[in-house]
């Protein structure tokens, strides 16, 4: 399924998985809007990038969180680059980590509530301008932590396996409308929010993997990409992470 002239939207396209999607889905022919909060000079790099080799690109400001700011920026999207044919949420909340017995409700509470709000604000903006064009795709970048926790994750894993059930839920419902959403999980991907990582866990996690490596944000691009030119998936969580967890 060809993506060429379609338009989309990747929500935390600034740096890391968001910005290895946006460059892909620039690759393919896709009109991105590169959507930042505090990162401006990463995004519009980016946007320079995409617009050097040819490619049609905006950097957009919103707090994914902030159903007034999505709102406008959906708007703003549609206005420079026509309606919105793709939406990848990945915009992530931060979280402290720690154990539960420890774990303040106020970052517990914030982190499910930014990451899920993040999510319903986006599609409640973007899935009126895809029905304007009879069909869409969305895909969520959850976690394999949402299925295969460990210690001090308990809100980021709660926060995506709440994002994953979003997920199916909007299948079901949007399916006849001939809206697709799916969603990818990662394993431990190399990117500069698991940059501070020990070395040994790192390593740890290749050797634990068939593949024996960690993953890139380009095998997360990759994996967003199958979904989104397979026109008869809906519902599905694909993990990325070499094999370490299969589910």
């Amino acid at each position: 399924m060809s993506l060429t002239g379609k338009v989309a939207l990747v929500t935390g396209a600034s740096r890391g998985i968001g910005a290895a999607v946006a460059s892909a889905l620039a690759a393919q022919g896709v009109a991105v809007a590169v959507n930042y909060f505090g990162s401006e000079a990463a995004a519009r790099a980016i946007v320079q990038t995409i617009q050097s080799a040819g490619g049609r690109a905006m950097a957009v400001k919103a707090d994914a969180r902030d159903q007034a700011q999505v709102v406008a920026m959906a708007a703003a999207v549609k206005a420079e680059l026509g309606p919105i044919d793709i939406l990848v949420l990945n915009a992530a909340v931060g979280f402290p980590m720690a154990g539960f017995l420890d774990y303040p409700w106020e970052a517990f509470e914030a982190k499910l509530l930014g990451e899920l709000g993040a999510a319903f604000h986006g599609c409640r903006a973007v899935v009126p301008q895809m029905l304007e064009r009879k069909g869409g795709t969305i895909v969520a970048i959850t976690s394999g932590l949402a299925r295969n926790p460990g210690w001090g994750f308990c809100a980021h894993s709660a926060a995506k396996a709440g994002l994953e059930g979003f997920v199916r839920a909007l299948a079901c419902e949007l399916g006849p409308l001939g809206i697709r959403v799916n969603a990818v999980a990662p394993g431990l991907t190399l990117t500069d929010a698991t940059a501070r990582l020990p070395e040994k866990h790192k390593d740890a996690a290749a050797a634990h993997a068939p593949l024996r490596r960690n993953g890139l944000a380009e095998d997360v691009a990759e994996a967003v990409l199958g979904l989104l030119q397979t026109g008869f998936v809906t519902g599905v969580t694909l993990p990325v992470n070499g094999g370490s967890y299969i589910f």
